[in-house]
């Protein structure tokens, strides 16, 4: 089974979340390694091409890619890696320009489940994408201190570290200069990066992104502190495994997705409760009935992050089932299916673990702590594929910048290497 060295792996994650600051960044780099790996695009809109060799289909924030091996029968079994491009964020509003006291601002709105406080005096980017009258679509990306949400000084607010309470419509509206406020300033400076003129742009896509790279921490560097980690992580790992799997030639067809939108609900065209996988894998398997009988065969591995143990707040936690960092990755589960693992689930991730020599962990919501979600119950219903959801362990979860352990990010991409050619 191919190994990954944990300071190669955590470093090419640190490359992979630098080079992807939104949903299209991150399926930009996606591309760029699947093309270098000899990969080619499936245009949606295009006859299906069922000949052996890896292929990929975008469709804005959302990727997938798979490899057909040359000996894949006509029922053949998917291994599916699921997860998402997208992270909580701020997201500039349609008419950005605002401001008041001589101060320029940009309107924003929270997307996602953003820990609010997380933004506050951060130097900030902005990337994204401009579309034009006709239809194109331009990438922008600004890394440079650019926006700012400045925090209200203690002394105006005593009782700040009894309760920081935001309001987002007003205290999370970042400045970007002085002077007077004007319709187009905004887009009009964008436009200026992208080498466009501010008349051409008719609509964006636009997020602010935290600028500080990411960075090992820790006595022994055995921490990486990034953006993104929720769920970049995952997806680096997703892709990774697929190359590897497809050098083995295996027996199995493994399929790799990453979704937008999970953190707004994935109801969209690009989020796992539309219909793209189903999508791309009924054309896969060739009809209704192979379809029917690839997908009994098939798995898929829903991969997010998970809670690590917080030493600072361990009466949140399940002690019975704390994540550690560097201990491998987490096997999610809860009664309510808020994750779709189930016993026979459970066995093949302990398989692939156990045949990637990788350790495992198991981790529970506290029964007084709601449990979040992910792509993963959504996958399972609407495919009726058995899925299982796991995760590397993370602090500082939905944080401008977050925590995970060095070795972690190798250890999920030699696990899910053995998921996706695992023919059991």
């Amino acid at each position: 089974m191919p190994s990954s060295s944990p300071e190669t792996t955590v470093e090419d994650l640190a490359a992979f979340v630098s080079a992807a600051p939104t949903p299209y960044h991150a399926v930009a780099e996606a591309v760029r390694r699947l093309s270098e790996a000899g990969f080619t695009e499936q245009p949606e809109s295009g006859e299906w091409d069922h000949t052996p060799g890896g292929r990929y289909l975008v469709r804005d924030g959302t990727v997938l890619a798979w490899y057909t091996p040359p000996n894949a029968s006509p029922t053949k079994a998917f291994r599916i890696f699921a997860a998402h491009t997208d992270s909580p964020t701020l997201k500039i509003k349609p008419n950005p320009d605002t401001g008041t006291a001589g101060w320029r601002q940009a309107g924003v709105e929270v997307y996602g489940g953003a820990l609010w406080n997380s933004w506050l005096d951060r130097d900030l980017g902005l990337a994204g994408r401009l579309a034009r009258l006709d239809g194109t679509v331009v990438p922008v990306r600004i890394d440079r201190p650019l926006l700012r949400v400045p925090q209200l000084a203690i002394h105006l607010d005593r009782q700040v570290n009894q309760g920081l309470k935001l309001d987002p419509q007003r205290h999370l509206v970042p400045i970007w200069g002085l002077g007077p406020t004007a319709d187009g300033d905004l887009l009009q400076y964008v436009a200026d990066r992208a080498g466009l003129e501010a008349d051409e742009i008719v609509a964006h896509d636009l997020v602010v992104h935290e600028l500080t790279p990411p960075a090992r921490l820790g006595a022994d560097g055995e921490l990486l502190a990034s953006p993104r980690l929720d769920n970049l992580s995952s997806v680096h790992a997703g892709l990774t495994a697929l190359l590897a799997a497809a050098e083995s030639q295996p027996e199995t067809v493994p399929v790799f997705v990453g979704f937008d939108h999970e953190e707004v609900g994935s109801s969209s065209a690009t989020g796992a409760a539309g219909p793209l996988l189903e999508m791309v894998l009924t054309r896969l398997a060739g009809g209704a009935e192979e379809r029917y009988r690839s997908f009994a065969a098939s798995r898929c591995l829903s991969a997010d992050v998970a809670h690590a143990a917080h030493p600072n707040y361990l009466d949140r936690h399940d002690t019975d089932h704390l994540a550690h960092m560097n201990a491998g990755p987490v096997l999610k589960t809860n009664a309510n299916q808020r994750y779709a693992t189930d016993a026979p689930g459970a066995a093949a991730w302990h398989r692939a673990c156990a045949e990637a020599g990788v350790p495992s962990q198991v981790f529970v919501s506290h029964n007084n702590v709601p449990c979040g979600s992910t792509v993963g119950p959504i996958t399972a219903t609407r495919l009726g594929i058995r899925t299982v959801d796991i995760g590397i362990p993370v602090l500082s979860m939905h944080s401008a910048r977050e925590l995970c352990g060095a070795q972690d990010p190798a250890y999920l991409v030699a696990a899910a290497t053995a998921f996706f050619v695992d023919p059991v």
